[in-house]
């Protein structure tokens, strides 16, 4: 007897054992099924398309300030050259790391679906800022602006800039490439803007400079040299825009000659709106986009939810929206799945170009 009471008492403690060992797993958990960490320790992996670009290194100095400000960790991980390959093996690189969240800026609509996918059955979290995946593997999108706004921007810096944009003009496109989402999104939408508001305006061509300095220069000079009537080149990209600008600086032309106008950061435009090459360009507080792009990961990394029609406090940014998918055009709609706009964009001029540093 004594002996089946000791067994039954070793029973009881063995079940009492797994039931406090289930609660504190239970008191650990996140909403993601991994266990908490504490803020200061969560890190996110902060994603450019490419390093070495004025855009995207000042992305990140506004990613640093805010994980600074509010003490958590964010780690820069990119490759000097933008490809679908390299972005996979640093996705994956961040989720065999431990990372908790990833804030990627895509060279792909869909060539990082599978890698996402992996990072998501991780646990870890996804957004994206500057360029959109596919909306099923990301959380939020961090959104400079939606096509019609950015490509209704692009047309009308260069039209504002014309005696008379109502008649007869040759433009051209320029910019990274065809498969890249973000860029090609805008140009769709100011083509069809361009239909409607200006329908003697003629796209003579539209070029890529696969976001590389040294080819990007040379499809400028390309430009110049073949259509040597081109009224206005449009360049919806930070390495194309600075390109374009040194292209018609090394032939001596002026923004009276030809208009050259696009989206860069002012650092890299600055010497060429002072010297006269062009008179405007535009682009948004690319520093904002990287610090909400990793603010709203460090918040879903803590296990807070985040849905659709909420909305979310960001240290010195205010308040922000969670709007639906549909705002970019997409089909894919779900709670968990939305876009932030940024608030605002800027048109950089001789006026204005030395209040930024960025």
């Amino acid at each position: 007897m004594r002996k089946i009471k000791s067994i039954k008492i070793v029973g009881i403690m063995a079940i009492l054992t797994l039931l406090l060992a289930a609660c504190g797993s239970n008191e650990n958990a996140s909403s993601g099924g991994g266990k908490k960490k504490d803020p200061e320790d969560i890190q996110v992996v902060f994603i450019p398309k490419m390093t070495g670009n004025a855009f995207f290194e000042s992305g990140n100095d506004g990613a640093q300030e805010m994980a600074k400000k509010v003490g958590f960790k964010v780690k820069y991980d990119g490759a000097p050259e933008g490809t679908v390959a390299n972005q996979v093996q640093i996705i994956n690189s961040a989720v065999n790391s431990g990372a908790d969240a990833i804030a990627i800026s895509s060279v792909s609509s869909d060539g990082l679906n599978q890698a996402l996918k992996k990072a998501l059955d991780a646990g870890v979290k996804v957004v994206t800022w500057d360029s959109d995946v596919d909306p099923k593997y990301r959380s939020v999108y961090v959104d400079q602006g939606t096509p019609d706004i950015l490509g209704k921007m692009l047309v009308d810096m260069a039209a504002k800039q014309m005696d008379k944009p109502d008649e007869a003009k040759k433009i051209a496109w320029f910019y990274s490439s065809p498969t890249v989402p973000d860029q090609n999104s805008w140009v769709k939408a100011a083509n069809q803007y361009i239909k409607e508001k200006y329908p003697k305006w003629e796209v003579v061509t539209t070029q890529y400079g696969d976001a590389n300095e040294q080819k990007s220069l040379q499809v400028g000079e390309s430009i110049l040299n073949s259509y040597p009537d081109i009224d206005a080149v449009i360049c919806p990209d930070s390495t194309a825009l600075p390109a374009m600008a040194q292209a018609a600086e090394n032939k001596g032309l002026k923004a009276d000659d030809v208009i050259i106008t696009g989206f860069a950061s002012p650092n890299s435009m600055r010497q060429f709106i002072e010297n006269g090459t062009i008179n405007n360009h535009g682009l948004w507080d690319v520093k904002d986009q990287g610090a909400l792009a990793v603010y709203v990961a460090y918040w879903l990394a803590q296990g807070k939810e985040l849905k659709v029609g909420d909305s979310l406090d960001v240290p010195d940014m205010g308040s922000v929206k969670v709007e639906p998918n549909t705002i970019q055009g997409y089909d894919y709609t779900s709670d968990d799945s939305g876009i932030i706009v940024l608030p605002e964009r800027i048109v950089f001029t001789k006026d204005n170009t030395k209040d930024y540093d960025f």
